[in-house]
């Protein structure tokens, strides 16, 4: 009888970053467009600033205090974004060019512009 082995999940690299502004392109929030407030690399999952807001039934503590409903930003998924140009307001792929520096850095491909 084989035991099965279980797999530390590992890392994967995202296309977008905490701080990066980003255009949802699938889902219930499609079309909305927000900053990246956390990237959660080992689910391959970021938060995105008023995308994919919930509601959340908080119970009182203690005697005498009300209940509260708490609203906050849940998880998409990393495919579910693609990065945004405030400038030009189009959203594009990435791609990883070198700079005269010899400094690996993100670049839009529909605009050209540098991303850090």
């Amino acid at each position: 009888m084989a035991k099965a082995v279980k797999q530390k999940s590992l890392a994967t690299k995202m296309h977008v970053k905490k701080g990066d502004t980003v255009q949802v392109i699938a889902g219930k929030d499609k079309g909305k467009v927000g900053e990246v407030l956390e990237a959660l690399p080992k689910l391959s999952k970021v938060v995105v600033q008023n995308v994919n807001i919930r509601t959340k039934h908080v119970k009182p503590r203690q005697e005498g205090e009300s209940g509260q409903i708490k609203t906050f930003e849940a998880p998409i998924h990393s495919s579910n974004v693609m990065l945004y140009s405030t400038k030009e307001k189009v959203a594009s792929r990435v791609s990883y060019t070198v700079n005269e520096d010899g400094k690996k850095v993100r670049m839009l491909k529909k605009t050209g512009e540098i991303i850090d």
